[in-house]
């Protein structure tokens, strides 16, 4: 996995599938450099993955309310079709993640303004 900044974007791109350590190390790595870059707009990028299991979905959730707690929208891109069918069936969710076709997408999304939270 890497993570870079790109303009005022973290882009997070997860390259292979990750143990339960790997991704609570992810999790702390990007918590950390929210708040080095002054992070507003954050990208996980999970094209690369086969498998999102309940656990993977959950650090996904709980990096989208990390990252608004810091001031930062997280967007996931790249959910494969049969990803996000498995995802559905097993009633797992990305949370307060916003989501995105691709990269190109997120980047787009990323953008725009959102509308606050009622």
């Amino acid at each position: 996995m890497s993570i870079m900044r790109q303009g005022n974007h973290l882009i997070a791109s997860v390259h292979t599938a990750l143990d339960d350590s790997q991704l609570a190390r992810f999790q702390r790595d990007l918590n950390h450099r929210i708040g080095e870059h002054r992070t507003r707009t954050v990208i996980i990028d999970v094209a690369a993955l086969d498998v999102v299991d309940s656990f993977a979905a959950n650090i996904l959730s709980a990096c989208a309310t990390i990252a608004r707690l810091r001031g930062a929208e997280l967007t996931v891109v790249g959910i494969r079709p049969d990803v996000a069918l498995t995802m559905v069936e097993l009633g797992l969710t990305t949370g307060a993640a916003h989501t995105a076709l691709d990269l190109e997408d997120g980047m787009d999304y990323s953008g725009r303004p959102r509308p606050r939270p009622t």
